[in-house]
């Protein structure tokens, strides 16, 4: 299952340091600890090792006075640097106003016989949700019904409530379960609402703060997943329980139906419900994690459980008449299956029914339906699959640009395939799909041109425009190619250019280097409004690298910066930043990086190996601190992705990169912005925290600025948000073009 995410982009900067600095070669990480270690390398590796030497653990506490006073301290002096600017207030007015334009398209998924849209503006920041019709949907004003006002609710229950999703029961979806967090974190109250008469149902599910995995099971009960009380969670914090919880009960009554192990990995057992065009189930399924990639996948049918003879890294998309459909992201044989297999990242279609033992133990005859539905070629992958009642719709990315298609199974085993026409060189993402109405919304975009909303039929494999947003920046002054670096070990690594068309090729382009180079996250090309309005309309350039570690060319593109070989992913990186280079777009003194989440592990690595090619980085909710992730929440869930420091061999490879260790005085970094969020509880706030104030402490200019709110979204306010950028981009400004 593909998982962490996230997501956002940003520039590329380099760091003038003379010219012995800027002309020396690449420095080799281990070699330097070996020979020469940096202050802070802890001699021992062990946990224990690692945490003597860290001076920075009060930083850790969420809510410890050192902290609160560090926090204090720091945005203090970051907010009179950037809100200070004479660019602050113009970009936060623009960026407030293209992420609360009421001429946003409304995202939209189906809702019983209409369309449900979540929407924010300026006069609903915390935002309420909405539904209409299609017709009027595809009309200039829409008529939209309220059926919750999140603005209102939490002023009228005195709470920071953001609106986290809400997942509506089929087939008529009047009965939904709305997931409320408390200040944008990833831990949801729970509560059954009706659509009927737009209120909570009285004595209805009510299920309390927490990292839920629940689903519907019928009108009465809920497959829940979630914090039972002591020894019910695993050391990420996340549950491995199933339980079934019928109406009327309190949560200490549900029926346990599954159990992994307290042991386990990733993000928590998840409980997945699939049904027919007529809301039937079709098949009740458990994918219990064991580690942030691998999971063993159950059946659930009579009240027993099976365990599926299908390869532990896989993608579930759905069920297709009886048959699963999903895609191995390892190879797999008739060993396994006990007929055909499959290659890495193909798409699969095989009849359920035989891939587990029978109740007596037995094994079941092999099916004579098992197919490989469309094989990737090797600059392919699947980005998306909606599996409708009779054929499947494929959005697939082809040397990182989108095609769609659908498939259609023709008696046993060839499918056909039928391309549906998009745009050249966009992104293609599918949305919400229908089968009872055998439709799928479609969506479009390039970084240069605008979203487009559209809704495919798959009987026809036509595709209607609904909704075309306008432009939100000018973008007749930019042009967009794609180029490939050369990384270390010879790999072709592409990437986008979006730059000015009267660019001097003389290496002053002020540019922005994004990555993210982790969790099969594919990034592919994808409209930022405000990157556009803020940065391009200023003259700058936007470079966006697919950088091993993502999922762009299938899962072995993912696999091979896995664990002890992560630094490909940095070396990849670093090519294309001297590849620029090369190319004269840019050059070290204007060359600035952007990368959150796991993208701040890129970010930070990168300014500590190759401080000479950058002179800025936006470093923001980052993982920093690798050789004490995963003691800080939610990190133990990742070690699939970096390997565990409690483990000797999996540290010592760890501690070659990890920032907050490699950090030396006698460096010339350049001048970095670290920014979080204090209740992001994905990625612990101590990270950036620790690594702004080891920063400080080695005499190292930077910024560091905690907002008090938002998750590790940032999706909590549209109001704040664009305060976000706006810091954001007066930082990278100030780096790269003053």
């Amino acid at each position: 299952m593909k998982s962490l995410f996230l997501s956002a982009a940003l520039p590329v900067l380099i760091l003038a340091a003379g010219p012995a600095l800027a002309e020396s070669a690449p420095v080799d990480p281990a070699a330097a600890s070996a020979t020469n270690p940096p202050p802070h390398f802890p001699r021992d590796l062990t946990p224990e090792g690692v945490k003597a030497v860290d001076d920075h653990l009060a930083l850790e506490e969420v809510d410890g006075a050192e902290a609160r006073a560090f926090v204090a301290a720091s945005n203090e002096k970051a907010l009179a640097a950037l809100t200070g600017d004479r660019r602050y207030e113009p970009f936060r007015q623009q960026a407030e106003a293209i992420l609360t334009a009421t001429d946003r398209i409304p995202g939209v998924s189906f809702l019983g016989e209409g369309l449900g849209n979540f929407w924010q503006d300026a006069a609903n920041p915390k935002g309420v949700w909405r539904r209409t019709t299609l017709d009027s949907y595809r009309s200039n004003r829409p008529q939209w019904e309220t059926l919750l006002d999140i603005d209102a609710l939490a002023k009228a229950e005195g709470r920071d409530w953001v609106f986290k999703g809400a997942n509506c029961l089929a087939p008529d979806e009047t009965r939904c379960l709305i997931n409320l967090s408390d200040g944008g974190k990833d831990a949801v109250t729970v509560r059954e609402f009706d659509l009927t008469t737009k209120t909570f149902v009285e004595g209805g599910f009510v299920i309390p703060e927490g990292k839920h995995r629940l689903t519907w099971l019928d009108r009465d009960t809920l497959l829940i997943a979630t914090d039972f009380g002591p020894g019910t969670m695993t050391e990420s914090g996340y549950p491995f329980i199933v339980k079934s919880l019928k109406r009327g009960h309190p949560l200490g009554h549900a029926t346990e139906v599954y159990r992994g192990q307290q042991s386990d990995g990733g993000y928590g057992v998840l409980p997945m419900v699939f049904r027919d065009k007529a809301g039937a189930v079709e098949a009740v399924l458990f994918s219990r994690p064991l580690d942030t990639f691998r999971s063993e996948t159950w059946r659930f049918v009579d009240g027993r459980t099976y365990k599926l003879r299908i390869p532990e890294r896989v993608s579930i998309y759905g069920m297709l008449d009886g048959k699963l459909v999903f895609t191995p992201e390892e190879a797999f044989s008739r060993d396994i299956l006990g007929y055909g297999g499959g290659p890495a990242g193909a798409l699969m279609v095989m009849a359920l029914d035989s891939l587990h033992d029978r109740p007596d133990g037995s094994r079941p005859v092999p099916s004579h339906f098992a197919s490989q539905a469309f094989v990737p070629s090797p600059r392919q992958s699947i980005a998306d699959v909606a599996v409708l009642s009779d054929r499947l719709v494929v959005a697939i990315n082809d040397n990182v640009s989108g095609r769609l298609s659908v498939l259609t199974p023709q008696g046993e085993f060839p499918w056909t395939a039928t391309n549906i026409a998009v745009p050249a060189n966009t992104a293609v993402g599918l949305g919400d799909s229908s089968k009872s109405k055998g439709q799928v919304f479609v969506s479009t975009q390039g970084f240069l041109t605008p979203p487009t909303l559209s809704l495919a039929d798959v009987s026809t494999a036509a595709l209607t425009e609904l909704k075309s947003a306008p432009a939100k920046f000018d973008a007749s002054t930019h042009v967009v190619e794609q180029f490939e670096a050369t990384s270390t070990d010879g790999t072709k690594i592409p990437y986008f250019v979006t730059r000015p068309k009267t660019l001097a090729m003389d290496g002053t382009g002020p540019t922005i280097l994004f990555g993210y180079g982790g969790f099969q996250a594919s990034f592919p090309p994808a409209y930022k409004p405000e990157m556009g309005k803020l940065w391009l309309e200023n003259g700058g350039v936007f470079v966006q690298a697919n950088i091993r570690g993502g999922g762009e060319f299938g899962p072995g593109w993912h696999q091979a910066a896995l664990r002890e070989n992560r630094q490909r992913a940095f070396d990849d990186f670093a090519a294309v930043a001297r590849d620029l280079e090369q190319r004269k777009i840019t050059s070290p003194r204007h060359l600035g990086i952007y990368g959150r989440s796991n993208g701040g592990v890129l970010t930070s690595v990168s300014i500590t190996q190759h401080p000479e090619l950058f002179n800025a980085a936006v470093i923001e909710s980052p993982l920093i601190d690798m050789l004490r992730y995963q003691d800080l929440p939610a990190g133990a869930s990742w070690i699939g992705e970096y390997g565990d420091p409690r483990i000797p061999g999996d540290a010592e490879f760890i501690a070659r990169y990890s920032a907050y260790q490699q950090l030396r005085p006698e460096v010339k970094y350049p001048r970095v912005y670290i920014t979080t969020n204090t209740r992001d509880d994905r990625v612990h706030p101590g990270h950036a925290r620790k690594f702004a104030a080891r920063l400080g402490d080695q005499g190292h200019d930077h910024l560091y600025y905690e907002d008090t709110a938002g998750g590790h979204s940032n999706d909590a306010d549209p109001v704040a948000n664009a305060r976000r950028w706006a810091r954001h981009y007066v930082y990278l400004a100030q780096q790269l073009m003053d």
